[in-house]
Order: C-alpha cells, then sequence, then structure tokens
C-alpha cells in the first residue's frame, strides 16, 4: 500500500454496526458443527450473506447447497440464518440427516406468528422482497391458501397492496421481513391498515432490532457525513437497506464488498466520509476499510459515539452440551 497522504477529510464510524447476535451465533454453529461432526458439513443457502465469511466457512469444511438433493445421505444439515420453509424442515427429517438450526430466532418468531395467524384462519400478508431466503422461508411455514385453508401472500410496494383482493369475510394478519427499512415498512403497514382496517399485526414489530438499530446509526452518522460507505454483499437485504436510509437523508452512498471497490472520485472534495457495516459483515473488512481510506487522505475515525448492543443468542443444546 502507499504511503499517507495529507489527511484532507475525516473518517467517521456508525456504532452499533457489522456483526450482530443472530449471524455471530449462525457462524458459531457451523463452526462448532464442524469440530463435533468433522468435515464436510453441509449449509442450506449460505449461512449468512458474505462471501468473505462464507469462504472463510468453506476453507474449514462447509459446503452450502440450495438443494437438499445435493446432501449425501447420512450427513450433516444446517439451516442458515434466514430460515427454511416447513416442507424443507420434514423433507430434511424425514432423510434421516444430521440437523442444527442456525435460523436467527427472530426469525423463528415470525415463523411463529405466521403459524398463529393461520391457527386463528387468518390469512397472512407478508412485506418483504420476492426471491429472498428469509421470505421463502417465511411464507413456507403454511400451505398455500385455498377454499378451506387460509395462507400466505406477498407484498413488496403499495402497487402490490392496490392489487389484493380479498373476500369481505376474510380475516387478515400481516407480518415482515425482519431486514427492512423501518421507514418503508411503516408506510406499508400504514397502506394496508387504510386498505383493510380489520388487519391484525404481530405483537411486536419484526424489524430486529439489528437492523433499527444500525438504521438509526446511519441517519444519525448522514448527518455528520457527505458520504456514507456500507461494507456488506450485495446479496445482503439489511446493507442494501443501510446504503438506502443513508440515501433518503440526501447523502451520497455505495455498497462495497471490500476496501478495494473503493473509487478516488468518491472522496473527491468530501470534508467528512462515514464507514458502516452490515448485520453480516465482519469487523476485519471495517478495518481494512478504514485503512484505504487513511491512505487516500482520512483522518483517523475518533472513537464512535453510540449504545453497545449487548443480545447473545445461545447456541443449540446439542452442540455445548457435546
Amino acid at each position: 500500500m502507499p504511503p499517507l497522504t495529507v489527511a484532507t477529510f475525516q473518517i467517521m464510524l456508525a456504532n452499533p454496526r457489522g456483526f450482530c447476535a443472530g449471524v455471530e451465533r449462525a457462524i458459531a454453529i457451523v463452526e462448532q458443527a464442524l469440530n463435533k461432526c468433522g468435515a464436510p458439513v453441509y449449509v442450506k443457502h449460505e449461512v449468512v450473506h458474505n462471501r468473505y465469511v462464507c469462504d472463510d466457512l468453506r476453507s474449514k469444511g462447509a459446503i452450502f447447497v440450495e438443494k437438499l438433493e445435493e446432501v449425501p445421505a447420512a450427513s450433516t444439515l444446517i439451516f442458515s440464518a434466514h430460515g427454511v420453509s416447513a416442507k424443507v424442515r420434514k423433507e430434511a427429517e424425514h432423510r434421516g440427516l444430521t440437523i442444527y438450526d442456525a435460523t436467527c430466532p427472530l426469525v423463528t418468531k415470525v415463523h411463529l406468528e405466521v403459524r398463529r395467524m393461520h391457527a386463528q384462519r387468518r390469512h397472512t400478508i407478508m412485506i418483504g422482497h420476492r426471491g429472498h431466503p428469509e421470505v421463502e422461508g417465511t411464507m413456507g411455514q403454511v400451505e398455500s391458501g385455498s377454499s378451506s385453508a387460509p395462507g400466505v401472500s406477498l407484498v413488496e410496494n403499495f402497487a402490490d397492496i392496490k392489487q389484493l383482493d380479498f373476500e369481505p369475510d376474510v380475516e387478515l394478519a400481516y407480518v415482515t421481513q425482519t431486514t427492512l427499512s423501518v421507514d418503508d415498512v411503516s408506510g406499508l403497514i400504514n397502506a394496508l391498515r387504510v386498505r383493510f382496517p380489520g388487519i391484525k399485526g404481530p405483537k411486536k414489530d419484526d424489524i430486529c432490532y439489528a437492523t433499527q438499530n444500525r438504521q438509526d446509526a446511519v441517519k444519525k452518522l448522514a448527518g455528520q457525513c457527505d458520504l456514507v460507505i456500507v461494507v456488506g454483499s450485495p446479496n445482503s437485504s439489511n446493507s442494501n437497506r443501510l446504503r438506502e436510509v443513508a440515501q433518503k437523508q440526501g447523502v451520497e452512498a455505495y455498497l462495497i464488498e471490500s476496501a478495494n471497490s473503493i473509487e478516488q472520485e468518491w472522496i473527491s472534495g468530501k470534508r467528512c466520509v462515514g464507514v458502516t457495516a452490515g448485520a453480516s459483515a465482519p469487523d476485519a473488512l471495517v478495518q481494512n476499510v478504514i485503512e484505504r481510506l487513511r491512505h487516500m487522505g482520512g483522518r483517523e475515525p475518533p472513537l464512535p459515539v453510540g449504545e453497545a448492543e449487548s443480545v447473545v443468542f445461545p447456541l443449540p443444546r446439542e452442540l455445548v452440551d457435546s
């Protein structure tokens, strides 16, 4: 790396940023399963959406798969932090695989909410992004709706809500993907309540504490900086939302996987550059970004201001007791 240039802008860090308790738990489950069962262990989908993390686990013997047919008989299978459908879970159990569940407990909470609403014969509307594994897993907790059983419908935007059409006697409920923008979700929920006044929501907000905390921190950061860099993978929902939150504050923002992606033209003329990271991005990547910014003329960041997170999710008992 070239010598440091004269400092021309300030680097600021968001707090909190990076790993959340659900991600730390998911990674630990894969590592513990490798220690207990030996390599390889199979993981349904990327355990978290970060290439750096997944490449590291691959080097230790984890194999990420999208279909259960890719998992040999008598193997160890781990469900990713995003969760899986009831059908996938039943199929894995039927095949006699050794299963460890790394589903984030906050995603599991949404799964239980969908099942509870189904038991009350309410049709559930899920606010989320089509094709995201968390959405597929959540919607797959109950069978598709029919004339005799309520199901789950997906909405991504206001246009989807306008297109919803239910019989007057259908009772409704809603849940949300845990990693969405808090502000966007509130607008869509309000639209649902206007369209369907009797709709029932979850007991508590589905947006997870880590998502909300990181978005709040980015709003504060954007108020101090004229550029925000978000460290995270392009397929990470919560990382993309952080970039969007910064942009909605009127600040230029970019989502990058590594320090090498930073362009000199982004920095030109900036007085303050903020840095944050999605919930699945390790701190090592953030430190690399800080180092690159320092060599591009950034001043060392002051200690970040913000409340530390103290949430810890326990590992499955069968891994801890072994």
